[in-house]
């Protein structure tokens, strides 16, 4: 039977062909959620705490940390009440906030790696003037700069759902308010929604990795060209943990993007729990790489879990 009405509430399936396995596959969500939160408070309190840490690089990270929390916290409590007791409702405008939140998040945490690769070209590729270049001031003129790229970005998206007028369902075959999983449930002709999400996702994540890729490019071969080997090893290290971040956030990310517009042949519950990872493995990864290849960090994380 074909109608369509306009919702108060939509219906999150969770992972579809899945139901029946929920409550085992919240088992490691769960546990990854968890470790992702308190390695990223961890980041934070150790960054916050540690006067040798106050420098742009690891105020960027604590930032990074934040946001992370943030981002994971934004969808993983709803995808455990779903898993664990089926609570599966969310109202429309409820819907349409937690999309706000995660793809702001997400835009935001791109623009955090962006702002970790300018901050890594300057300091190899001008390591006399870095102090002089990477202020207190720039810092936090790059922080609002993107806060208002992502409200730019990802507030347009609510308004073009918002102008839809009926729905042909309620039931979202997803397990967050994922943009193209609810704009697919509208009554209406869905191409400006598509063409500007397209638009959005290709902003950040084209945009931003042919900027951190042009920054790399010219950090390395500053790095070819120094004339000790030791000198080299050191600047590869530093920057191998970003180079990881870099290409976990990004591969999953154009993976996301483009298998709700174009993976038909994609089982549903592949592309979903790859949203999902999407999401949770950057929070829970970023604390591991970076704590684990930066020894100013390392060696701080070490003293505060002596003392206590």
């Amino acid at each position: 039977m074909n109608f369509t009405f306009y919702p108060t509430y939509f219906l999150l399936v969770g992972i579809p062909g899945l139901e029946h396995k929920h409550i085992w596959i919240s088992i490691p969500f769960c546990i990854i959620y968890i470790f992702a939160l308190l390695g990223n408070l961890m980041m934070m309190v150790v960054i916050l705490t540690s006067p040798r840490l106050h420098q742009p690089m690891f105020i960027f990270l604590s930032m990074l940390a934040f946001n992370d929390g943030l981002l994971c916290t934004s969808f993983a409590p709803k995808v455990l009440s779903i898993f664990w007791v089926n609570d599966r409702a969310i109202s429309f405008h409820g819907c349409l906030l937690q999309m706000f939140f995660i793809h702001a998040f997400s835009t935001i945490e791109s623009g955090f790696l962006v702002s970790m690769a300018y901050d890594r070209y300057i300091a190899i590729y001008w390591p006399l003037r870095y102090n002089s270049i990477i202020t207190s001031r720039l810092v936090t003129r790059l922080v609002i700069a993107l806060l208002v790229r992502a409200v730019v970005l990802v507030g347009p998206c609510l308004l073009l759902i918002k102008r839809f007028l009926a729905f042909k369902s309620n039931i979202i075959a997803h397990s967050y308010c994922e943009h193209m999983a609810v704009v697919k449930l509208a009554a209406a002709d869905i191409r400006v929604n598509s063409i500007y999400g397209l638009f959005a996702a290709f902003t950040v994540v084209g945009g931003d990795f042919l900027f951190i890729f042009s920054s790399y490019i010219m950090i390395f071969n500053v790095v070819f060209h120094l004339p000790s080997k030791e000198t080299r090893l050191k600047a590869f290290n530093t920057c191998t943990p970003h180079m990881c971040v870099y290409l976990s956030f990004y591969s999953m990310a154009l993976f996301s993007f483009l298998s709700h517009r174009y993976g038909e042949k994609i089982p549903p519950y592949v592309h979903i729990i790859f949203s999902d990872i999407y999401l949770l493995f950057p929070p829970l990864l970023n604390p591991l790489v970076y704590g684990m290849k930066t020894n100013l960090i390392r060696e701080e994380i070490w003293k505060t879990l002596r003392k206590h």
